[in-house]
């Protein structure tokens, strides 16, 4: 397995819980009920954070709700996980939340100064899989800046969609890209295809279908088809946050243009 680097990663975490604790901060009570996710508001979405950081601190979960199976947003294990601690802090007033994410983000600063770089290398359970831990701290920076950019749209405060855990969030995206590109938008073998983020991050990424689709730094060709638009478009397209139909407008198609609607209207792949 790759060895992932412990410093930054922590430093990129910290750098996104103190920006999520900055914008919940400025919000009023109005604010922490605007829906974010199916089911959720900006509340439920902050209980979700909280409560997987409190599973990392070593806090037992809560039960899980009797009612699961009527709840239409829930659709695997994990998100019936999820529920268990929204419902846990659902009485909790926006202060009292904040409270209790401030007090979890202290302890887990801690733990993680402690951890070694070997400690990030041993094997974990991750979300998607036995990994390692660090790995696991990769995807917990991408879920934790993901959800800050939900309670932005909700509250309609944009930001914070440039630096290391935006840059952290979409490497994640980008590891996925091969899966997206060839099986989830079938892309043939022997094509390629070219996604361009414009800003505020700023990248060029290049996937190669040779029977497998796998990112890779160069292209020997011109590609199939192509994609551009902002990081942050693509980062709620990836999170299954938007319908790609109602962006259309918002991306630059290229060359194939059904190959390149095939990938847009794929991107989503969070579970």
């Amino acid at each position: 397995m790759t060895t992932i680097a412990k410093e930054p990663l922590v430093a990129a975490l910290v750098e996104e819980w103190a920006a999520i604790d900055d914008l919940l901060a400025t919000l009023d009570d109005s604010g922490w009920s605007m829906p974010t996710l199916p089911g959720w508001d900006v509340h439920a979405t902050v209980a979700h954070v909280l409560g997987t950081e409190s599973m990392l601190a070593g806090i037992d979960r809560p039960p899980l709700p009797d009612d699961l199976g009527a709840r239409a947003h829930v659709r695997n294990e994990i998100a019936g996980f999820n529920e268990a601690w929204i419902d846990a802090h659902r009485r909790d007033t926006p202060a009292e939340l904040l409270a209790h994410l401030r007090a979890v983000v202290t302890r887990r600063r801690a733990i993680l100064a402690e951890m070694s770089q070997d400690d990030f290398d041993a094997p974990s359970w991750t979300p998607i899989g036995q990994s390692t831990h660090g790995r696991f701290m990769q995807i917990r920076l991408f879920d934790c800046w993901m959800h800050e950019q939900d309670i932005r749209v909700a509250v309609a405060r944009p930001g914070h969609e440039a630096g290391a855990p935006a840059e952290g969030s979409l490497d994640e995206i980008v590891r996925a890209l091969g899966y997206i590109v060839g099986k989830r938008a079938g892309a043939p073998s022997g094509s390629a295809v070219t996604v361009t983020l414009t800003g505020p991050v700023m990248r060029t990424v290049h996937v190669l279908v040779n029977g497998k689709a796998a990112v890779v730094p160069v292209l020997d060709r011109s590609p199939t088809a192509s994609l551009a638009m902002s990081s942050s478009l693509f980062a709620r397209l990836a999170g299954g946050r938007v319908d790609p139909g109602a962006v259309r407008d918002q991306i630059a198609l290229a060359g194939d243009i059904e190959l390149a609607e095939r990938v847009a209207a794929n991107l989503a792949f969070t579970i």
